[in-house]
């Protein structure tokens, strides 16, 4: 049985998990708008790996015999001025994920729940694979500049990247 402490941190992290997947749908629709539409596919499969991680956590709640409940999900910011801002916005937001699953670890070390210490280990690996993809993409942006050449480069090189469902656990 989850401990009552553990199970909160877990509820809070399905939240932010959840308010990710429509902060990155929300990117989706602005480069839509713009018609660049390989970074509507990389934000497509954001969108996507965002789900399986609330997904993931939710499930591990019910499997170690605790309740979900689900609270409101925050608005999502919607305007930005530039493909290079939406990328810096999503840095930050990777980075706060990021210690948020650290915070979630520092609950299971003082409730002493071992096993979601090894769960939570994927979702740090994670966390280290996509600030260093979005920190690519970033780098890739600022160099680009105001080349529109350079951008629909990129935008078709980011419309190769798939969705593979992540195995978690």
């Amino acid at each position: 049985m989850i401990n009552e402490k553990m199970q909160a941190a877990f509820l809070d992290q399905i939240n932010k998990e959840l308010f990710s997947e429509y902060l990155y749908l929300s990117m989706k629709a602005y480069f839509a708008d713009l018609n660049l539409m390989g970074f509507v596919n990389w934000m497509d499969v954001q969108v996507q790996e965002e789900h399986a991680h609330a997904m993931g956590m939710f499930d591990y709640v019910i499997e170690r015999g605790g309740k979900v409940t689900l609270e409101a999900i925050d608005k999502p910011e919607n305007s930005w001025k530039c493909p290079l801002d939406v990328f810096e916005h999503v840095l930050r937001h990777e980075e706060f994920v990021t210690s948020r699953i650290n915070a979630l670890m520092d609950v299971a070390e003082e409730t002493k729940d071992r096993a979601s210490l090894i769960f939570l280990n994927w979702y740090l690996k994670e966390q280290v694979e996509e600030e260093a993809s979005v920190g690519g993409v970033l780098a890739q942006l600022k160099l680009i500049g105001d080349d529109k050449t350079a951008l629909l480069a990129l935008d078709k090189e980011l419309a190769t990247r798939t969705f593979v469902a992540p195995v978690i656990g």
